[in-house]
């Protein structure tokens, strides 16, 4: 099957370098190609080493190969690399297939939601849809988020319905409405204990029918608990795509979620949303983005945010600077961070999306900031010690909850923290100690659907065993690996 253009006259640079990074033969290149395009239903594409060998020299491949190769190498290195990145054309998109630029109106974010769920529900991981999106980063993403602390235009008349089709619904009662928020609120509890691969599809389902409930006209006050209900579900089911890899998928849904906060008149709820689609620039390896995203967020929330969003809001802040290498701003977010957080009470004012920022919380972001702040500086062993007692105590607090809570508690968190002190331990050149806090995390893991968990116990099993990997600990942690978490074809897609 020929699934390129004609071949250009010099080779394609580009691609040739991230190729050559890659370590991929051209068969194995090849192969992966197939196999994703399989999974997004383009049956019609058989690409082989010669075809490999002709996009190197700079023949041009049509669609969807430009995408796959994408998304193929933003995999294997963490990070978004654009369909131009690797010098080849991309195809013309709607501003939906992008994900990004969507106007701004009630009808049109209520006709996405749904069409998006609709989509998800029926096609699922291995089905088009992820295929179909691409992430968006740098001022294509960050330009058309500024524009939610627009306000409508005067005298605009908010809706919740596409224009004609819209018809009064019978009456949702306040007890209906309770039972919506209070769903969504186990949704949550679900995903901390579980991770965000075994109840998805539940919350992209629930998201459906709620978008369903918002094509009727309703008073303006159930209107806007009816839109917070669907953000706060977007924000979900987001979160859950990113926990399992599916991160052009993530984006779509937090986008749609900021979209619904605004028509929910929540911009608290709006700057959460947008942090969330900061840890996932974080996460890609894009900490400028994230921090532009941090700072829009920061502004939307001067008014009407508690202590704990702003303290949550700082301590991601602080991230974004670790990850940057600039240690004084880093250090600045972080004791405001501390600060702020100390003038929150036991949840006083808090909404439910925010009651997970925990003592335990804050001093996990905050290790973490000085554990990637050691990364920046060359492995820095003053950083490595001032993430080493920060990090010790968020284990401590979380290993506390997991014991004492019913379900366990914020069981990924508390993997994900195992997984840092491990890390930590493997800055301070201790073996040892890191393959014992590696272990009890896959206890842990194995417990979880979450391939960031995963990805992250296997990024740090991986970095032991190249630096130690005479060690009998390490090798049996690699070996625990293999056979309790064995990787799947999503494992790569989830790293980091």
């Amino acid at each position: 099957m020929n699934d390129g253009g004609q071949a250009g006259k010099c080779p394609n640079e580009r691609l040739g370098s991230w190729f050559l990074r890659s370590g991929w033969s051209k068969g194995e290149l090849a192969r992966q190609v197939n196999r994703r395009a399989r999974q997004c239903g383009a049956h019609h594409i058989s690409t082989d080493t010669s075809r490999v060998r002709r996009w190197l020299d700079g023949e041009q491949p049509r669609e969807p190969i430009p995408r796959i190769l994408s998304e193929l190498f933003s995999e294997r290195f963490g990070c978004v690399v654009a369909v131009e990145d690797l010098g080849l054309r991309p195809a013309r998109q709607s501003p939906a297939a992008s994900g990004v630029d969507l106007p701004w109106a009630g009808p049109q974010t209520v006709a996405l939601i749904s069409d998006f769920t609709r989509s998800d529900l029926m096609l699922g991981r291995g089905g088009f849809l992820g295929a179909s999106l691409t992430m968006s980063a740098g001022p294509a993403l960050i330009e058309p988020l500024q524009r939610w602390l627009v306000p409508a235009p005067a005298g605009e008349a908010p809706a919740g319905a596409p224009s004609g089709a819209a018809r009064r619904a019978p009456r949702l009662s306040g007890p209906e409405l309770e039972l919506l928020e209070q769903t969504t609120g186990m949704f949550r509890s679900w995903d901390a204990q579980c991770g965000g691969g075994l109840r998805r599809k539940a919350v992209v389902g629930q998201l459906h029918e709620v978008t369903e409930l918002l094509q009727e006209r309703h008073p303006e006050p159930v209107r806007r608990r009816l839109f917070r209900v669907t953000a706060e579900l977007a924000e979900l089911a987001g979160w859950m795509s990113y926990d399992i890899g599916m991160q052009p998928i993530a984006q779509k849904y937090f986008v749609l979620a900021l979209h619904a906060a605004k028509e929910a008149g929540d911009r608290p709820l709006g700057s959460y949303v947008l942090s969330k689609m900061a840890r996932q620039m974080i996460h890609l390896g894009r900490a400028e983005d994230a921090l532009e995203l941090i700072h829009l967020a920061q502004y939307g929330s001067r008014e009407g945010s508690t202590p704990r969003t702003q303290a949550m809001l700082h301590a991601l802040e602080a991230r974004a600077y670790a990850n940057m290498g600039q240690p004084g701003k880093c250090k600045r977010a972080v004791r405001m961070a501390e600060d702020t957080f100390a003038d929150t009470g036991a949840h006083d004012g808090d909404p439910d999306w925010i009651r997970f920022f925990s003592e335990a919380e804050l001093y996990a972001e905050n290790a973490h900031s000085y554990r990637d702040l050691a990364y920046s500086a060359g492995r820095s062993p003053s950083y490595a010690s001032l993430a080493r007692p920060v990090m010790e105590r968020a284990v401590e607090l979380f290993g506390r909850e997991a014991a004492e809570t019913e379900g366990g508690g914020h069981q990924r968190s508390y993997a994900l923290n195992l997984i840092g002190m491990a890390s930590v331990h493997l800055l301070q050149r201790e073996p040892e100690e890191c393959a014992a806090r590696a272990a009890q995390a896959i206890d842990v893991a194995g417990q979880l659907r979450s391939e960031r968990v995963n990805n992250r116990l296997r990024r740090t099993a991986a970095g032991a065993v190249r630096e130690f990997g005479r060690s009998g600990e390490v090798v049996h942690l690699s070996e625990r690996l293999r056979t309790e978490l064995p990787e799947n074809e999503y494992a790569r897609a989830a790293a980091g």
